[in-house]
């Protein structure tokens, strides 16, 4: 139950991301679950680097969604360039 719980807390959190980032993001339903999941990592990596997370703890929504909207960000500056 643990993997199926994160691919729907990943999409749920990718839908999020998608919503408050201006622009136009062409991601399908499965990019948006990997976004929603790559963020809800790098927000665990970065607040445990910043000693707002314990180590091996996860991230939080908001977290989540933080470090999803970095990783749409990054995104988007790579995807421009192409």
């Amino acid at each position: 139950m643990g993997i199926i719980g994160m691919i729907v807390v990943g999409f749920i959190v990718g839908l999020i991301a998608r919503a408050i980032m201006p622009g136009d993001q062409k991601l399908g339903w499965i990019l948006t679950t990997v976004l929603g999941i790559v963020g809800s990592i790098v927000a665990g990596y970065l607040g445990a680097a910043l000693g707002i997370y314990e180590a091996g703890q996860g991230a939080g929504w908001i977290g989540s969604i933080v470090g999803a909207l970095i990783v749409l960000g990054v995104y988007g500056l790579i995807a421009k360039r192409s």
